[in-house]
C-alpha cells in the first residue's frame, strides 16, 4: 500500500498547541529546519520539499515556505512540549 502525502494548506493553523495538521507535517518540518540551517534558498526549499514550482507563482511559493519554516521553528522552540507530553 503507498502512503499519501498529507494535504499543505498555504499556512498552517496558528494554535498554541500541536494540531492534528502538525502531527501529519512533522517530517515537512523537519526537512524545512534543516534546509533553512544549511542554508538553503527558499525557491529550492520550495521545489524539494514541496516539489512546486516557486516560478508560477513566487508569492504564494514563498508564503507557504515562510508560514510552515514559522511554525516548524515554533514546534522546535516550544511545541515540542506538547509532543513529549502527549497534549
Amino acid at each position: 500500500m503507498v502512503e499519501s502525502s498529507p494535504v499543505t494548506l498555504d499556512e498552517p493553523p496558528a494554535a498554541e498547541a500541536i494540531t492534528a495538521y502538525d502531527h501529519a507535517h512533522l517530517t515537512l518540518y523537519l526537512q524545512l529546519l534543516d534546509f533553512a540551517q544549511c542554508g538553503g534558498d527558499w525557491q529550492q526549499g520550495v521545489r524539494e520539499i514541496f516539489e512546486a514550482d516557486p516560478t508560477i507563482d513566487p508569492e504564494r511559493s514563498r508564503h507557504v515556505y515562510e508560514a510552515h519554516l514559522a511554525r516548524a521553528r515554533w514546534i522546535s522552540e516550544k511545541g515540542y512540549r506538547g509532543l513529549v507530553s502527549g497534549s
